[in-house]
């Protein structure tokens, strides 16, 4: 979990709010039985976790890929070949949603704004040295050529939500890494 007590709290603050303003049919399956506290969700959101991204054509057609997912201070991170068509879809129109989905346990939906974190020949975000550090860390430093192969993003969550039919079993199989208290 690289989580900071205030980003658990946004995320928790975010978490409540999507759940509040879902429809009712949502809110009769991810009840607060069923889903995760902010706390929980980071400690078992660790490591690369595959998204299915969604994206729209410059049609309106929507588009489904699957990307490798980092879940790092409460929010998505992936990337994708520069050249790729999902890469122009989020630079003319970047709007995403996101699933990550284990089985019948655990159902991750999130929907938000990518931002850029390493343009090519732009500025990088403030915390991209960082964040390299990591997926070199995790891919190898060498799997890539970081400048100009690879793009990477943010999801910048408006509306998530987590479904577990048993949050309690998570963790008692050994999924759960992080605390498992309110956040």
């Amino acid at each position: 979990m690289r989580e900071t007590p205030d980003e658990l709290r946004r995320l928790q603050a975010l978490l409540d709010t999507s759940l509040s303003r879902s429809t009712a049919h949502l809110r009769s399956i991810i009840s607060s039985e069923r889903t995760l506290t902010a706390g929980q969700l980071t400690g078992v959101l660790t490591g690369m976790c595959t998204l299915a991204l969604s994206t729209v054509t410059a049609k309106g057609e929507p588009r489904i890929s699957g990307v490798d997912g980092h879940f790092l201070h409460g929010a998505w991170h992936f990337g994708t070949a520069r050249g790729a068509a999902k890469a122009r879809h989020l630079a003319a129109r970047p709007a995403a949603s996101a699933a990550h989905l284990r089985g019948e346990d655990l159902g991750v939906f999130t929907h938000g704004t990518v931002e850029v974190l390493n343009p090519h020949g732009g500025e990088p975000a403030a915390d991209w040295p960082d964040l390299l550090a990591y997926f070199r860390d995790f891919y190898g430093a060498d799997a890539f050529d970081w400048d100009n192969d690879v793009v990477y993003y943010r999801l910048h969550p408006q509306w998530m939500a987590a479904f577990a039919p048993d949050p309690a079993e998570l963790g008692e199989a050994g999924q759960l890494g992080g605390r498992a208290e309110e956040a």
